[in-house]
């Protein structure tokens, strides 16, 4: 039986069986940064065939609360520095082009920067920017996040919330 779980920390947790079906099915996979119950068998048959893949690290759980976890995840932002440096407020103040476009996107823009969001916003960009100059096609919208019109603008849903009159409290609410 296979066991795939996520934790309470939201991260995925396999045991070996499971790793050596997903080898099996696709044996180019990349086993770096997996977390696994019971490492040992692997690691063992890596040593004993000498083949060049990867030893897989116990899973270990975090010592620290969820809302620790997240916080700390949270400041780690795998995106090149020009991303990181975005002054994104004002890039998004940019794209507007009429008064009522500035007083959404600061409204929403006092929001984000209250959940302390604003790095999620510039990794957002620089996704949306990558997706689009690899070709890579996304959905149009999905559920609430079409409520922002900051979103909008960055380009990760195609739905105009002041034309549709969408209230951004349908997605950061309080």
């Amino acid at each position: 039986m296979k066991y795939e779980t996520h934790d309470e920390f939201g991260q995925l947790v396999v045991d070996t069986r499971t790793i050596f079906n997903w080898l099996y099915d696709k044996p180019e996979l990349d086993l770096a940064g997996l977390l696994v119950l019971d490492p040992e068998q692997y690691n063992s048959s890596v040593d004993q065939l000498h083949v060049a893949l990867p030893k897989l690290a116990k899973y270990v759980k975090p010592e620290m609360s969820v809302e620790e976890f997240d916080q700390t995840n949270q400041s780690i932002w795998y995106m090149p520095q020009e991303y990181q440096d975005l002054d994104i407020a004002k890039w998004l103040l940019d794209q507007c082009t009429q008064d009522y476009q500035l007083q959404r996107v600061g409204q929403e823009l006092l929001m984000y920067q209250e959940r302390n969001l604003f790095p999620l916003l510039c990794y957002l960009k620089y996704l949306v920017d990558t997706m689009r100059q690899h070709g890579v096609v996304w959905g149009v919208g999905r559920g609430s996040s079409v409520a922002s019109y900051v979103l909008y603008l960055i380009g990760i849903h195609r739905i105009d919330s002041i034309k549709y009159d969408l209230d951004i409290q349908e997605f950061l609410k309080d």
